[in-house]
């Protein structure tokens, strides 16, 4: 749920790029899945907001690849005593060439109460 007066974050779905754009993890669903959830933290973090602040995840898995073992990788980072949302569907393919998994948020951020 979104608390009224929060500022909400859209991050679109990240792929396990790295810096130079490059895809990580060739065929590790694991690999790519973590590398995927680092970028989401990056972007979140650039904006503001950290993992906690997450209401919805989006988890998309090219049809085929180990589920199991690329949720198993980024599942921890998904634990909390309020967890977000969480819709997870198989895909035919993603946009990047090669990418096996593709993770996207959306995160509510309160603003800082007044000393």
């Amino acid at each position: 749920m979104v608390p009224p007066g929060a500022t909400t974050i859209y991050v679109g779905g990240q792929n396990a790029v790295d810096a130079e754009g490059s895809l990580v993890g060739k065929d590790d669903v694991a690999v790519q899945s973590a590398r995927a959830f680092g970028n989401v933290k990056t972007a979140l973090a650039a904006a503001g907001a950290t993992t906690s602040d997450v209401v919805q995840w989006t988890v998309l898995f090219v049809d085929g690849a180990d589920i199991a073992a690329g949720y198993g990788a980024i599942a921890p980072e998904l634990a909390s005593d309020e967890p977000a949302l969480v819709t997870a569907a198989l895909v035919s393919g993603l946009g990047v060439p090669g990418a096996l998994v593709e993770i996207s948020a959306v995160a509510a951020v309160l603003p800082e109460a007044a000393p």
